[in-house]
């Protein structure tokens, strides 16, 4: 496929086929034949065998990275030229500290001295007391291979947005990415480095600085990206929005104070959270949708960085909401999905939560053939491959909706949506006053 011209803006770029970017490497995860990657076209990221558990031993995922590369590769292997593979550099120390404390950095990478967890010898007590500090405990406990985790994803999440920067590719997708929880000095939620902050940070570089919209799908709440990028001042203007749909109850995870709906009269309408209540469906998000694409066409991005987790599948552990991928369907996740890559911007893709690992294999594979332009029908069978009896017993592509009642009213998305249209008019205000 013809490159465009670097000059070619992004938003000149939507109006021609989209060139999609796939970030995988087997220094991240084992695909089961890499050759037949290497053969495709839209831009994906992927690493090196020396590493390729890495990402699979993830305490809270493992072995998801690798079923979702094997099954993308699967699909692959059917459709020379469906993706092209962009191999990711892992990120230095250098690349984790234009966000992350050096602190924190020293620790997680081994080069700290206290940091006998992860291969350098230090005292056993002080580790463990610092290892608290720094949220390495509970639900992020050190794990063997986490310095080599964190620069790859780490990395890979920065490749995939360097793409998007170099204009190499309209679309690029990053699966291992979307570590949505971790914060500048501390691990949090499965989560130990902020990859989102750190792509959109790659992009926030472009000279002149562009408008980035990160939009996070997860069921869980995007708070420590959100917190990240909260301003209350009024004199300048704002180059990232963030707008988090996800849960958000007492007790739920995160806590947060932001997580409930955005007040209208907010100090900060670039930071916009809408919690959907329990059974969320197709249905609740295509209730809102309208006012979701006001509050994009009012911010006007040349970029979106989208976390696409996938615990509010039907399906999901979690069991909290009953989303569904066909894009056919108003308000699925492929249809969501499939609107935003209508919008005239460079589009990053990335993962995010899941532990369904084979639905979320599913959705993740579906939303690559959507990006490309050509969904996939989703009852399309998996192809023949190394994980292949893992998709039981359906052994389709689909991941459905299930039977869970879905408690969002019509007058609370009414809400939501008066909300998000107020928010619009104050962003246009907002941008108008601040040229």
């Amino acid at each position: 496929m013809d490159c465009e011209p670097e000059n070619t803006s992004p938003h000149d770029a939507a109006s021609k086929q989209k060139r999609v970017a796939y970030v995988v490497s087997e220094d991240l995860v084992k695909v089961s034949d890499h050759r037949v990657l290497l053969k495709a076209t839209p831009a994906y990221i992927r690493t090196r065998y020396h590493n390729s558990q890495v990402a699979s031993l993830l305490p809270s995922n493992r072995f998801r990275s690798a079923l979702v590369h094997q099954l993308v590769a699967a699909f692959a292997r059917e459709r020379p030229g469906w993706i092209r593979i962009i191999r990711p550099t892992a990120a230095t120390a250098k690349d984790l500290l234009t966000y992350h404390d050096m602190e924190y950095v020293g620790f997680v990478l081994g080069d700290a001295p206290q940091a006998s967890r992860f291969g350098v010898q230090g005292d056993l007590q002080d580790t463990r007391s610092i290892s608290a500090e720094l949220g390495l405990e509970d639900d992020c406990p050190p794990f063997k291979g986490l310095p080599a985790y964190v620069r790859m994803i780490a990395g890979a999440s920065m490749t995939a947005a360097r793409s998007l920067r170099d204009n190499e590719s309209d679309v690029a997708i990053c699966w291992d990415g979307g570590r949505h929880h971790a914060r500048k000095s501390r691990a949090s939620g499965f989560c130990y480095v902020a990859d989102c902050v750190l792509a959109i940070l790659v992009l926030k570089k472009i000279n002149p600085r562009p408008k980035i919209m990160y939009i996070d799908l997860d069921l869980h709440f995007s708070d420590a990206v959100s917190e990240a990028f909260v301003s209350t001042s009024t004199s300048t203007q704002p180059t990232v929005l963030t707008l988090s749909i996800h849960h958000a109850t007492r007790g739920f995870f995160p806590a947060s104070e932001l997580s409930g709906l955005t007040s209208v009269d907010t100090a900060d309408p670039f930071t916009i959270s809408v919690p959907l209540e329990r059974g969320a469906s197709a249905k609740s998000y295509a209730h809102i949708w309208e006012s979701v694409e006001e509050v994009k066409a009012a911010f006007d991005p040349e970029y979106v960085v989208v976390q696409c987790g996938g615990d509010g599948l039907a399906g999901d552990p979690c069991a909290v909401f009953n989303w569904c991928i066909d894009v056919e369907e108003k308000g699925s996740m492929g249809w969501c999905v499939g609107r935003i890559l209508e919008w005239k911007s460079k589009t990053l893709l990335l993962g995010g939560g899941g532990y369904n690992h084979t639905n979320t294999a599913r959705a993740w594979a579906y939303l690559v053939s959507v990006a490309t332009g050509d969904p996939l029908p989703v009852g399309t069978d998996i192809p023949d491959h190394r994980t292949f009896p893992q998709y039981q017993p359906s052994f389709t592509l689909d991941v459905p909706a299930g039977n869970m009642r879905d408690e969002n009213t019509n007058e609370y998305l009414n809400e939501v949506k008066s909300t998000l249209n107020v928010l619009s008019a104050r962003i246009r205000e907002r941008l108008a006053a601040n040229p």
